[in-house]
């Protein structure tokens, strides 16, 4: 998945201070100061145990590293810096080695984090105009917001084309546009889609948009438009329409009120969903959902 700018720049300073740090995470196993474990008014015997624990023990994140190691390459993970300070608190509380363990490993922070739910909890997504396949009444809308030049949002199309297939009647899909400032020609494929959407050709010019992906400069949007037969008047005219751009801005500000924060990222009825888009996985949760649809009527 491709991240979104505004998640970036969320993450920006911490990726900052990770890649300072990274200098020297070869010291990890015999650094005395670890980035972000309060270590003070230990003694010095009672540090050599909170280093010994942190340098011995793995951190519970889930990314194979002690958790001295973790603290250093990844200054940001919550578990390895909460286990820490459990461990140090411990420690000043008089405890010895194998209870400032126990003590930690009875925290929050002594077990993996929990596995992200399949469905958050719905948001309201508008969608009015926005281009739809399948059924006007379906009961399940698959909501995508995407970017014409991401390949994981290119090879998203085969798995969602084949769950409409799969629930002809009882599944749509709604596109809603989302370039990421890394493409640097996501923003002009957006505005041709939606010009292209104005004549009843938005589908036809989603394919094609996503199979040019490397190259959707203004000439080949052009190009693209005239081979689907368009109104080049029209189409030219609506691609610099400022009412175009604002439709872009507004499908992107309508995703980062829903939580997205990257490409591909598909809401069913409004439930982000956490999981893999192909058809084997997207089954079961389409399955329970039709069968929690069933029940409300």
């Amino acid at each position: 998945m491709h991240l979104s700018p505004k998640f970036r720049r969320m993450l920006a300073a911490g990726l900052f201070l990770g890649g300072a740090v990274l200098l020297f995470a070869q010291d990890w196993q015999t650094i005395r100061q670890i980035p972000g474990v309060d270590l003070g008014n230990l003694s010095s015997a009672r540090t050599n145990t909170a280093l010994r624990i942190l340098r011995n023990h793995n951190c519970n994140c889930g990314c194979d590293m002690k958790m001295a190691e973790c603290r250093v390459k990844d200054p940001n993970c919550a578990w390895s810096k909460g286990f820490s300070k459990e461990v140090a608190d411990a420690l000043r509380q008089g405890k010895d080695e194998n209870a400032a363990l126990a003590a930690a490993g009875a925290s929050r922070w002594g077990h993996p984090p929990a596995p992200p739910k399949l469905l958050d909890a719905a948001v309201t997504i508008p969608v009015a105009g926005a281009p739809v396949q399948g059924a006007e009444n379906a009961p399940i809308t698959l909501v995508e917001f995407s970017d014409f030049q991401c390949p994981y949002c290119a090879k998203a199309i085969k798995n969602l084309d084949a769950i409409l297939k799969a629930y002809p009647g009882q599944v749509k899909l709604i596109f809603k546009q989302f370039p990421l400032d890394s493409h640097g020609q996501a923003l002009g494929a957006a505005e041709a889609a939606i010009a292209a959407h104005q004549q009843g050709k938005f589908w036809p010019m989603h394919d094609a948009l996503f199979a040019s992906r490397n190259n959707l400069t203004r000439p080949s949007l052009l190009a693209i438009a005239t081979r689907l037969g368009l109104d080049m008047k029209k189409f030219t005219a609506d691609l610099d329409a400022p009412v175009t751009r604002k439709t872009v801005d507004k499908d992107e500000q309508d995703g980062e009120k829903a939580g997205v924060e990257g490409t591909p990222t598909v809401f069913i009825n409004g439930q982000r969903y956490n999981g893999s888009l192909e058809p084997e996985a997207m089954k079961g949760v389409l399955d329970e959902e039709l069968k929690k649809v069933g029940k409300k009527k």
